[in-house]
């Protein structure tokens, strides 16, 4: 059977048998056509009181940033503020559609700080850890 793929902004062609994958092709994706521009809204006779601020999102520190490469749940996070770790060492794991992804650290460094826990809901890009 013949899959695409899409993985960040690239989609590869996969074709699988029993006991075997074999990648047919890669190509980037084309970035979806932009909308038209809508028309603006009438000004409104009296201001609307401001809805509640939402929380802002936690500060994060000075460093390299390890970020989720897709959206799922964060299962573990493999070190501690203060560990040291070596490019490629698995830092966390994301599930992703029943599957559990290994996050490797992409460079050598001390663990600054830690973004999000176990069980946090990530979206793609979302930074799980600084080194």
């Amino acid at each position: 059977m013949k899959y695409k793929v899409h993985l960040g902004n690239k989609i590869y062609e996969v074709e699988v048998e029993e006991g075997q994958a074999m990648l047919l092709d890669e190509y980037e994706a084309k970035a979806p056509a932009a909308p038209a521009p809508a028309a603006a809204p009438a000004p409104a006779a009296a201001a609307a009181p401001a809805a509640p601020a939402a929380p802002a999102p936690a500060q994060v520190s000075e460093g390299t940033q390890v970020t989720s490469p897709l959206p799922g749940n964060v299962l573990a996070i493999k070190v501690k503020v203060g560990d040291a770790v070596k490019a490629g060492d698995a830092v966390a794991v994301v599930e992703a559609m029943k599957m559990e992804n290994e996050i490797a650290a992409p460079c050598d460094g001390v663990v600054r700080q830690i973004v999000k826990d176990k069980g946090s809901v990530v979206a793609t890009g979302d930074v799980l850890l600084v080194i």
